[in-house]
């Protein structure tokens, strides 16, 4: 595929955006099915959030191209292909992964009306309704707002220009491809649809990574670049649902139970590879510490934030100190994943556990220094829910760069769960 020649003549009609309601990540059709079980009343608000403030959004995309994309999202429902490779494919093992009851829904699906507004240079952009419609808003929210803005930069490039920048930039891919290839034992899926250049470059990097590492690529967490090029969805869950679980707790005690509560609700309806603890959304150690003895028997950990090697450390000690071999453990590492942090990260921990790694926006969006003022360089873009039946919604992550929330409710939060100073890290994607 000449992607050069297809930007260069780009009509988006052909070529949208969002070209599927399962253009998403596999994670939020399990957490979607696990909401519209357990919490199908909850109204929950989601809000863009643009952490890097200096790409000015407003300024950069157009408000009416960007409203069209939003819209086209609006009519997309399920093809009879793609409902038949969610009830029939087998996921992590298991057939019928995705319930009739939530399928029959899902078919009749189209997502809920959306907020747009501009605010400065910044667009301010809101999903409100029942959560299990408003969070599938989510990551087509962000790869719209992602993609203008690559082609607001590529927009004034002549052919040649645009067919030299992705050589060069398909010439960086390979080169990191080419890296992971000595890494014995490597096991890495690509996490990087919602930060993503655009539809059709993450789907050549999936393929660069198809060809190039052959079984050392597990997969993708896009559902249908996973259907389309037949390899594995790769997902479990997220911090959206202890943060939701948690907004909707009335007592400190409640709060404090609420992040086991989620598990356990997941517990009753996953098991094996999709039994992975993500600790980090109130403080890992925090979490580790006060958690059920049952938890230590799941498959694995993500470890999402903070400094990756003492996250994997503190998970380590914590299964050997409750009777569990790390050995026959997980750890996925997925926080702005480049090559020469998962040599390091594969070399201090392979053999020690299971190792794995979620490579997102420096496998998909990689322009880094390819066009003048680094303007396609990848920036901080976020989709968070906000609130939850009225009630603010908290973050507190082992990284207060990416805390979020009220300050009166961070700092409550921080008390129940005993969070004390943290190291800040830079944030780049």
């Amino acid at each position: 595929m000449d992607i050069a020649t297809r930007v260069y003549n780009h009509k988006w009609k052909i070529d949208p955006i969002i070209r599927s309601l399962i253009d998403t990540d596999f994670y939020k059709l399990l957490m979607c099915q696990s909401v519209f079980r357990s919490k199908p009343d909850t109204q929950v608000t989601f809000s863009l959030i643009n952490r890097s403030s200096q790409v000015p959004l407003a300024r950069l995309i157009d408000e009416g191209e960007l409203r069209e994309q939003l819209d086209h999202i609006r009519s997309l429902s399920l093809s009879r292909g793609e409902s038949t490779f969610l009830r029939g494919n087998t996921f992590y093992g298991k057939r019928q992964m995705f319930r009739p009851d939530f399928m029959e829904w899902f078919e009749g699906l189209r997502l809920p009306p959306y907020h747009l507004e501009r605010k400065g240079d910044q667009y301010e952009l809101t999903f409100e309704g029942k959560w299990h419609e408003v969070m599938l808003w989510e990551i087509p929210a962000l790869a719209v707002l992602m993609e203008l803005r690559s082609r607001a930069v590529l927009n004034d490039m002549g052919r040649f220009e645009l067919q030299v920048l992705y050589a060069r930039a398909m010439t960086r891919v390979w080169e990191k491809i080419e890296a992971l290839r000595g890494i014995d034992g490597l096991s890495i899926a690509d996490f990087g649809t919602r930060r993503r250049h655009g539809f059709l470059w993450q789907d050549w990097c999936v393929q660069a990574m198809m060809e190039g590492l052959g079984p050392k690529f597990t997969g993708t967490s896009n559902c249908l670049i996973a259907m389309r090029r037949e390899v594995e969805a790769i997902g479990t869950n997220a911090h959206e649902l202890p943060m939701v679980y948690s907004a909707l707790a009335e007592t400190d005690e409640d709060l404090a139970r609420a992040p086991y509560d989620v598990l356990s609700d997941w517990h009753d309806e996953h098991d094996g590879n999709l039994r992975i603890i993500l600790p980090d959304t109130y403080g890992t150690k925090g979490f580790l510490e006060h958690a059920p003895d049952w938890l230590a028997g799941w498959t694995g950990i993500r470890i999402d934030s903070g400094d990756p090697a003492a996250g994997a450390e503190v998970a380590i000690k914590w299964w050997q100190d409750r009777g569990e071999d790390p050995k026959q453990k997980r750890v996925i590492f997925s926080d702005g994943l480049d090559v020469d942090k998962i040599a390091e990260l594969h070399a201090q921990f392979a053999g020690r556990v299971k190792v794995s790694f979620g490579w997102g926006t420096l496998l998909t969006n990689d322009f880094r220094g390819l066009v003048p003022h680094d303007a396609l360089a990848p920036f901080s873009l976020v989709c968070k829910a906000v609130s939850a039946n009225g009630r603010p919604t908290v973050k507190l992550s082992d990284n207060p760069e990416k805390a979020m929330g009220p300050a009166d409710e961070v700092a409550r939060y921080k008390r129940v769960f005993g969070v004390g100073e943290q190291e800040r890290i830079d944030v780049i994607v």
